[in-house]
């Protein structure tokens, strides 16, 4: 057999094994590659890298829970340990939560192991828990829309929340609007956002949303943030929770209504009053019409129901 020379003993040590993919069929063959990360840190770092700011706080936060509970490294965790985790979830946790954070588990591992620092990705053997889809519960009536934006006294913050309904925006949309991204269109006007996946849309918005933001405007500087806050910077997303659930609260509404809440509104009141779902998917930036597709499953108009003999 031939021996290995000294020399590239060290390169080989640093080599770690993965499955890769023939690429004149569609089995599988082992390969080597360079490993990427030295320890759990820089994978972590270099696997929130690149994802918008909300993901990364919240991955992180996920992932440094799950780590304090393990106390041992990525490399020594067995998926009893993972099971034995799900198990032990706080019942206060709403489910959203905890699949949100078995997601982001599942997601490192996957990650560790396609760049050859995990031996095997634990986390595919993960089953995701199902629930309840509750979209139909955070839907606002039209009336209870209107009438929110409607008794809001101040006027910037009026504008924003008819920015939100109008638009469909994400609040994290909204926070960073300059007002060299509004552009005027005949009698209204256009808003281009960077959105979540880091895409780029332009947005049409109604006359009377228009004019409700250009009546804000007492900047020449197109840098000038559009939403401001008493310190003349951006508003932050904190400050617009507090501004709709204040809102919500004057208007009466009996639930815990968030910014999201008003996008929803968008998309469902858009639906109902004939708009195509492609134009409505475009609009809030869906990646797939099927998402988009909940809005109209949420409030059905037709049911099978209607035809029986009763």
């Amino acid at each position: 057999m031939t021996e290995v020379r000294s020399e590239n003993r060290a390169e080989l040590s640093n080599i770690s094994p993965v499955i890769l993919r023939s690429p004149e069929s569609s089995s599988e063959v082992l390969g080597p590659i360079n490993q990427q990360a030295d320890n759990d840190e820089q994978l972590i770092e270099i696997w929130l890298h690149g994802r918008p700011k909300n993901t990364q706080q919240a991955y992180s936060r996920e992932v440094r829970r799950f780590l304090d509970a393990m106390n041992k490294p990525l490399r020594s965790i067995k998926l009893l340990d993972i099971q034995q985790y799900t198990d032990n979830v706080p019942p206060c946790l709403k489910e959203s939560s905890v699949k949100r954070a078995l997601s982001a588990i599942k997601s490192l591992f996957a990650f560790g192991f396609r760049l050859g620092y995990l031996s095997f990705d634990i986390g595919r053997a993960m089953k995701l828990p199902t629930f309840r889809d509750e979209l139909a519960d955070r839907i606002l009536s039209e009336t209870d829309v209107l009438r929110i934006i409607s008794l809001e006294p101040q006027p910037r913050n009026r504008a924003l929340l008819l920015t939100l309904y109008g638009g469909g925006f994400r609040v994290s949309e909204i926070c960073s609007l300059k007002w060299r991204h509004l552009q005027e269109r005949d009698s209204a006007g256009q808003i281009t956002v960077f959105g979540k996946g880091g895409k780029t849309r332009t947005v049409l918005i109604p006359q009377s949303v228009w004019e409700a933001l250009i009546k804000l405007r007492d900047s020449e500087s197109s840098e000038a943030p559009v939403f401001r806050s008493r310190k003349k910077g951006h508003l932050d997303e904190s400050a617009i929770w507090r501004i709709v659930k204040k809102a919500s609260e004057r208007a009466g509404i009996d639930k815990d209504v968030s910014c999201h809440w008003f996008r929803h509104a968008h998309a469902s009141h858009a639906l109902d009053r004939g708009c195509p779902i492609h134009l409505v998917q475009a609009t809030l930036g869906h990646s797939s019409i099927s998402t988009t597709g909940r809005y109209l499953h949420a409030r059905p108009t037709e049911s099978s129901g209607n035809y029986l003999p009763f």
